[in-house]
């Protein structure tokens, strides 16, 4: 499942650099996550470093993308081959 940045976000930038997929831009008003990028950080942490970073807690999971472990990790070693 992708993680997505909710309207709450007050552009921080604290999770822009931690982001190993480069999944993180900034958009229109906040910071936005492209699904097809992220992979929750797996294959990388245990856990998801733009959560881990966020201040305010606002980036939860994308319930319109729902994936498996396994598919986040397929996904993570397609964008790094």
């Amino acid at each position: 499942m992708a993680l997505i940045i909710t309207k709450d976000c007050i552009n921080c930038d604290m999770c822009l650099p931690e982001c190993p997929n480069q999944a993180i831009s900034v958009g229109k008003k906040i910071y936005v996550i492209d699904p097809e990028r992220c992979t929750e950080c797996v294959g990388f942490y245990d856990k998801p470093q733009c959560v881990e970073a966020c201040p305010i807690d606002c980036i939860p999971k994308d319930p319109a993308h729902v994936e498996s472990q396994e598919a986040l990790l397929a996904k993570q070693r397609k964008l790094w081959q």
